[in-house]
C-alpha cells in the first residue's frame, strides 16, 4: 500500500511491480450539473485512492465496446484524475520528476481514463516520470452551448496538479498536456486558454480532432436540436431530468444527424476559449507536437460493413460535396497518393486528410509564423488485423504511446507480431524525452522544409511529404 501526504490530505494507493505507485480515482473538483467544477483543495478524510472513480455518463461508442469500458460505473459525480509514479523514498524523493498529463478522447460523448491502454505504470517504469490522467464531463453534461465545462473540468484536474503533484515526486513546474482525438484537439484548446497559463510547459496532440473547435453559432443549433430532442424548452428544463433521460435525448439526438462532430464540442470563444484557438496557441509560446496517422478514418470504413459494396460511382458524390467541380482532379490525385484501394478506402483517404491532416497542416503552419516550436510526426503503420482493412486508422498508436502493447484486448487491434514493440520504442521514447527537455529527436515544423517524423516499424524525416495533396487542401480553407 502506497501512502502519501501533503497539505491537502493523505491519499492511499496502491503498489505495483518496477517501483511504480499508481493512485486511482482521487476527486479533483465537484460540479453541479451546468455549472463550473469546484476546486477539491481540502480532504477532511482519508482518501483511499485504489479504485478508478466514476466515468460520466455516455453512449458507448466503438471503443467502448471493445475495451469493455461500459462496465465502468458512470456518474455526474466524475471528476476523479489518476496517477501513476515512482515509489518516493529518500534516494528518489530529493529530485522532482516531469509530469505527463493525459486527455482522453472520444469525441468528447464518451471514453474514460480509466480505459487499460491508458495505464500509465509502463511509461512510468521506462521514463522516471509521473503520469496523471483525468475524467472530464462528456456529451450534454459538458459541452452544452457555449459553456465548455468540459474545458473547465481539464482546467481543474491541471490546478489540482499544480498545488499536489509535487506529493507524488512530479514537478509542478514541467507539466506536459498529451490526448488522442478529442483529447488531441483538448491539448490544442488549453495551450490556447488564458486560464492555463503557468499550468502547463509543453503540450502533445495526437490525431487533434480540431474541427470539433466550433463556433459559436454551431454551439447554439446543437443546443437547440438537443433541447429539442429531450423535448424541453430551455436549460433550466433539462436540470429536472435524471440522468437516463439525458443519456436517452442524447442517444436520440445522434440518430440521423449530418454533423456529429459539432454537436457537444468545446466553442471557441466560449467559456476559458479565445476565439482564434489557432493563433492564441501560436502566442502562447508552448512547445506543441502534432501527430496524425495515414489512415484516420479507415477506422470507421472499416466498422460499416455496407462501404465494402461501395462503388466508384457511389463513391463520387462524397467527393462532389467537398471539391465540387474539383471531384474528378481530387480523385485522380488520391488514386495516385493511396494506390489500390477500394472505392469506400478512397472516401476514408480524404476524409482523413479534410478531418485530421489538413487542419493539422493549418495549426503548425500558423505557429511557425508566430515562431513557436513545433514539430509534427506522421504514424504510418497499419495493423493487419481483419486482412488490413483498418490501415493506420485514428487510435491505433494508442497503445504504443503508452507502450501498452501487452495490455488487454490490445492484440485485437494490432495483431501480435513481436515487432509491434518497435513502434511502442519509438514513440513511447520520444514523448518521454520531450517532457524532460522540450525537444524530440527531429528538426521543428518550418514552412521552407515541413519537417515530419515518419512513424513506423523504422523512421524516417520526411520533407514536406505528399505536397500536392497538401496544397490541395490549402486551396479549400
Amino acid at each position: 500500500m502506497a501512502n502519501i501526504s501533503n497539505s491537502s490530505g493523505i491519499f492511499s494507493g496502491n503498489d505495483l511491480d518496477g517501483g511504480v505507485s499508481e493512485f486511482l480515482g482521487i476527486q479533483f473538483a465537484t460540479a453541479e450539473r451546468f455549472e463550473e467544477p469546484r476546486d477539491v483543495v481540502i480532504y477532511s478524510d482519508l482518501v483511499v485512492a485504489q479504485n478508478f472513480g466514476d466515468q460520466s455518463p455516455q453512449v458507448p461508442g466503438f471503443m467502448e465496446e471493445i475495451l469493455n469500458t461500459k462496465s465502468v460505473p458512470a456518474s455526474e459525480d466524475c471528476l476523479y484524475l489518476n496517477i501513476w509514479a515512482p515509489k518516493i523514498n529518500d534516494a528518489s524523493a530529493t529530485k522532482l520528476k516531469p509530469v505527463l498529463f493525459w486527455i482522453h478522447g472520444g469525441a468528447y460523448t464518451n471514453g474514460t481514463a480509466a480505459t487499460s491502454w491508458y495505464n500509465g505504470a509502463a511509461l512510468v517504469r521506462r521514463g522516471d516520470v509521473v503520469v496523471v490522467s483525468v475524467n472530464y464531463r462528456l456529451g450534454p453534461f459538458g459541452f452544452l452551448g457555449e459553456n465548455n465545462l468540459g474545458t473547465l473540468d481539464q482546467i481543474s484536474g491541471l490546478r489540482w496538479v499544480q498545488r499536489n503533484i509535487a506529493a507524488f515526486g512530479g514537478d509542478p513546474s514541467n507539466v506536459t498536456i498529451f490526448g488522442e482525438s478529442a483529447g488531441g484537439s483538448s491539448v490544442v484548446a488549453l495551450t490556447a486558454s488564458p486560464l492555463t497559463k503557468g499550468l502547463i510547459t509543453k503540450a502533445w496532440a495526437m490525431s487533434p480532432s480540431l474541427k470539433q473547435l466550433r463556433t459559436k453559432s454551431q454551439a447554439d443549433v446543437a443546443l437547440e436540436q438537443y433541447l429539442s430532442s429531450a423535448d424541453c424548452k430551455s436549460i433550466d428544463e433539462l436540470r429536472n431530468l435524471s440522468v437516463e433521460q439525458m443519456i436517452e435525448a442524447t442517444a436520440k439526438f445522434f440518430v440521423n444527424l449530418e454533423n456529429y462532430i459539432s454537436t457537444f464540442t468545446p466553442t471557441r470563444g466560449g467559456a476559458g476559449l479565445p476565439l482564434d484557438i489557432f493563433k492564441a496557441s501560436a502566442d502562447s509560446g508552448i512547445p506543441l507536437v502534432v501527430g496524425t496517422n495515414h489512415d484516420e478514418n479507415r477506422l470507421w470504413t472499416a466498422l460499416h460493413p455496407e462501404n465494402s459494396t461501395l462503388s466508384i460511382d457511389g463513391a463520387m458524390p462524397y467527393y462532389e460535396k467537398v471539391f465540387d467541380n474539383d471531384a474528378k482532379k481530387a480523385w485522380d490525385l488520391y488514386s495516385r497518393h493511396r494506390e489500390n484501394l477500394t472505392a469506400s478506402q478512397m472516401v476514408a483517404a480524404f476524409q482523413t486528410d479534410e478531418n485530421f491532416r489538413a487542419p493539422a497542416w493549418e495549426l503548425c503552419e500558423t505557429r511557425s509564423k508566430g515562431n513557436s516550436l513545433s514539430w509534427m510526426y506522421w504514424f504510418t503503420w497499419c495493423t493487419p488485423v481483419f486482412d488490413g482493412a483498418f490501415g493506420s486508422c485514428h487510435g491505433l498508436d494508442l497503445p504504443f504511446m503508452f507502450d501498452n502493447i501487452k495490455a488487454s484486448n490490445v492484440e485485437l487491434f494490432t495483431g501480435d507480431n513481436p515487432n509491434r514493440q518497435q513502434i511502442a520504442d519509438h514513440l513511447s521514447t520520444e514523448v518521454l524525452a520531450f517532457a524532460k527537455s522540450g525537444e524530440v529527436s527531429w528538426p521543428k515544423y518550418e514552412m521552407q522544409n515541413r519537417s515530419t517524423f515518419k512513424i513506423d516499424l523504422e523512421t524516417e524525416l520526411l520533407t514536406d511529404p505528399e505536397p500536392e495533396l497538401r496544397e490541395l487542401w490549402t486551396k479549400m480553407r
